[in-house]
């Protein structure tokens, strides 16, 4: 894509998305917490040791981003539970496999030039 155009792949939307939310270190202990099962938003600020305004916030970009969903009990609507949504992290593992099979090629490639090139 050329500079200027204006139009983003969808999948490379989603990908910056998912980039962006990531950003955070606090976001990232958050999606690790995540992991392990779904939370309350209390329970994440809580284990993380942060006001429930910031968790709040923070589980926006989150959600924003695309990486986590949030439901109501029917028991009580005041409550939001999070969960990790993971098609937006398999998209960014594939992401990050091919980047790293691209890397590991123009490697072997560097190596075979050097080597075809040195000096007896």
């Amino acid at each position: 894509m050329s500079a200027g155009t204006g139009a983003v792949p969808a999948a490379t939307a989603l990908l910056d998305a998912a980039l962006g939310a990531l950003a955070d270190p606090l976001r990232r202990r958050t999606v690790e917490l995540l992991a392990a099962g779904p939370r309350r938003a209390g329970e994440l600020a809580s284990a993380l040791g942060v006001s429930a305004p910031t968790m709040s916030k923070h589980l926006r970009v989150l959600r924003q981003g695309g990486l986590v969903t949030d439901t109501a009990p029917t028991f009580d609507t005041r409550v939001r539970i999070y969960q990790l949504r993971r098609e937006p992290l398999a998209g960014l593992h594939r992401w990050l496999a091919d980047t790293e099979r691209a890397w590991s090629d123009q490697l072997e490639a560097f190596a075979v030039h050097v080597g075809a090139h040195r000096e007896p």
